[in-house]
């Protein structure tokens, strides 16, 4: 059997090979295979790229074309930084670094994000990024405060316009609360509060962004009470006591039209079913 190659079976019987090397002390699975060539090719080609002290990336990943691209990136990192992740993560200052989610596709991230990404694996379904937490998909931008419905360019932005660059600074977050946009009319900022049930109903346009929020929630509540029953987000402001809460809550106008559409809906008992996503 060549150097670092296992002869295994499956339940049913079926044989496999799986390959490990060790290196600075540690035992790296470098995957399973249907064949013994196989194997002990990508075993080769692992062993090679670690001693050749040229090898870096992104090039590594054509020049040890064998080798699983994730592979190549947490053996480079471990050979170069001294430090193994289980994803493909590779240091690249005192400040972040790059997570791979393809050869092609480099993500930036703070290092105060090392600890997470390098337990949590992040895939990618259309064009949303997300990791597996406790059974649950967590979307990447959720970590800023990104809800999941937020519109790149109207919601957030990414400040030097690279969209795979996730580091704090990089990020800003220009709608932060559920059913509010930031409007911008030559300078002049004001924000929309609009909520959805069958169609959007505006609820008013406010110069506090606070204001706003504390709208959409009054229109949520305007809403059950209504006999809408639908499980509506709402807003948490923090660092807002309750009695400010409440005083906000009391002086915020909601708009006429939607006060008269939830008037018709007490009147004739059409409530809205649950909604189902």
């Amino acid at each position: 059997m060549a150097t670092g190659v296992y002869l295994a079976k499956k339940k049913d019987g079926t044989t496999y090979y799986r390959t490990y090397i060790h290196y600075k002390a540690k035992h790296i699975s470098l995957g399973s295979y249907p064949t013994r060539e196989a194997a002990a090719a990508v075993y080769s080609q692992a062993r090679a790229m670690l001693s050749d002290k040229s090898a870096a990336l992104p090039a590594a990943f054509s020049g040890y074309e064998k080798l699983p691209f994730e592979k190549t990136v947490t053996l480079l990192n471990f050979r170069d930084k001294g430090m193994y992740f289980g994803t493909p993560i590779y240091l690249q200052s005192p400040n972040y670094f790059i997570y791979y989610l393809t050869p092609e596709i480099e993500l930036k991230f703070d290092n105060d994000d090392l600890f997470y990404y390098s337990s949590h694996k992040i895939l990618r379904r259309g064009g949303h990024l997300y990791t597996n937490d406790y059974g649950m998909q967590v979307t990447i931008l959720s970590r800023y405060g990104i809800k999941n419905y937020a519109v790149a360019g109207t919601d957030y932005e990414f400040v030097n316009g690279d969209c795979h660059d996730f580091r704090y600074e990089n990020i800003r977050n220009i709608n932060p609360y559920y059913g509010v946009n930031r409007l911008d009319a030559g300078g002049r900022i004001s924000y929309l509060t609009r909520i959805h049930i069958n169609g959007n109903y505006q609820i008013g346009i406010y110069t506090s962004e606070i204001d706003a929020a504390v709208a959409y929630n009054k229109a949520v509540d305007l809403a059950r009470s209504a006999g809408v029953a639908r499980n509506f987000p709402t807003n948490y402001i923090s660092g807002l006591s309750a009695s400010d809460y409440a005083e906000i809550y009391m002086r915020t106008n909601v708009s006429r039209a939607y006060r008269e559409y939830l008037a018709g809906l007490r009147e004739t008992g059409k409530g809205v079913p649950p909604h189902t996503p």
